[in-house]
């Protein structure tokens, strides 16, 4: 019997060989160092779960809740808007609350894309930025992920060869894999391409509160009209430590989050109203947390840097996001990315992202995440280094990249 027609659609999922591997070698007893996935290990801030403490188990809140999200918490994050990025949002009809932005980005992509349509998606990039509109049957012309000039040649170049026109453009900056961070003066040049060209801006900031530099990462929706294409996809998963909370949103552009709520009535009831009432205290209270989460992650980032290029992988130093982007180490350059981080795996106890996974052009890079306390990043680097020194007798087995088909 032949796959369903969607799920054809999918290449196979790179990062389950990974996790297969993991839980392998960790069911034989081995302690993995895992930096593969961007799941924080840091508490969600107190004041927010003794809100949803206080909230849960009373009938009112049991119930049902709202598929766009509680009116509390689209005010909410309509003052955080105005706050940080002095953009003015209308609750009611600029933010659709999401069960985190990976299935915001998701459900936009079954609410606008019809069979054929053309999305514009940067490579490498994080998954759903893609398999969204796969998933809706759309196709995907791959852009590049940097935002140089470059970019928008690229972009012209995308729209003079796709047939029909594209639809809509996918950004995400701090980015998901790269860590590369865009300037308001990129987002004002994308803003009037987008508006020449017709096209929508689906804009991923799920990282807008992790950034290193005295620099916060800006808004596209900080540019004068942007509001007539764009629609902006954030999530307190990053900033607030409550990745499975699966809280998130869209805002920006009333006919895009329009066709997103109603999408979104037919589908789900919204997260647990507790849950929601939760969020709008995070949103609402101190931002002490945030600070602090954002030392936390500076300091384990100074760790990898310094200690992982002693041990002999140099690693970048990324200005923002929670993930540093490494080439694969000089040695190493003849198998795939994949392969190297299996061989990490079972030869240094550590679990990293390959970058075929985010992409094509993502092939030769190495994600790694800063989810592990600093003395286990050291303990990571102190692994990487005997592996180095007896890696030679280990490359014998793996299929060299120019052997494959």
């Amino acid at each position: 019997m032949s796959d369903f027609y969607r799920i054809k659609r999918l290449p196979p999922y790179v990062f389950e060989q990974v996790n297969r591997l993991k839980a392998r070698a960790r069911a034989g007893g081995a302690d993995i160092i895992d930096l593969g996935m961007g799941n924080p290990d840091l508490p969600a801030p107190k004041h927010v779960i003794d809100k949803l403490v206080e909230t849960a188990g009373k009938p009112r809140t049991d119930r049902y809740s709202a598929s766009k999200g509680i009116a509390g918490l689209r005010r909410a994050q309509a003052a955080y808007y105005a706050r940080r990025f002095g953009v003015l949002l209308d609750p009611e009809s600029q933010i659709v609350a999401t069960l985190g932005s990976k299935e915001g980005f998701a459900n936009m992509a079954q609410a606008i894309a019809e069979p054929g349509d053309v999305v514009l998606a940067p490579n490498p990039s994080y998954p759903i930025h893609a398999f969204g509109f796969l998933m809706a049957g759309g196709v995907v012309r791959s852009v590049s992920s940097s935002p140089t000039p470059d970019y928008f040649r690229g972009l012209e170049r995308a729209i003079l060869h796709s047939i029909p026109k594209p639809i809509a453009v996918v950004v995400c900056y701090p980015s998901n894999p790269t860590a590369e961070v865009a300037t308001l003066d990129f987002y004002k040049d994308l803003v009037a391409f987008a508006k020449k060209h017709e096209i929508f801006v689906l804009s991923d900031l799920a990282y807008a509160e992790v950034y290193f530099d005295d620099n916060p990462p800006p808004s596209v929706l900080q540019v004068p009209g942007a509001m007539d294409v764009t629609v902006e996809f954030t999530s307190m998963s990053k900033t607030f430590s409550m990745a499975g909370w699966r809280i998130g949103f869209a805002v920006g552009n009333e006919r895009l989050c329009a066709a997103l709520a109603r999408v979104k009535s037919y589908l789900d009831y919204g997260a647990f109203t507790p849950v929601q009432v939760a969020a709008a205290a995070a949103l609402n209270g101190p931002d002490d947390c945030i600070k602090e989460m954002r030392a936390i992650y500076k300091k384990r980032r100074d760790v990898m840097v310094e200690s992982f290029t002693q041990a002999g992988w140099p690693i970048p130093a990324p200005r923002a996001s929670m993930f540093a982007w490494a080439p694969v180490p000089e040695r190493f350059r003849n198998i795939s990315s994949l392969e190297f981080s299996k061989l990490l795996i079972e030869k240094a106890d550590l679990a990293v992202a390959p970058g075929e996974g985010f992409g094509e052009h993502g092939e030769g890079y190495l994600r790694l995440a800063l989810v592990e306390n600093e003395q286990r990043i050291r303990q990571a680097a102190r692994n990487l280094r005997r592996f180095f020194e007896t890696a030679e007798s280990h490359l014998h087995n793996v299929v060299p990249l120019q052997a494959r088909g």
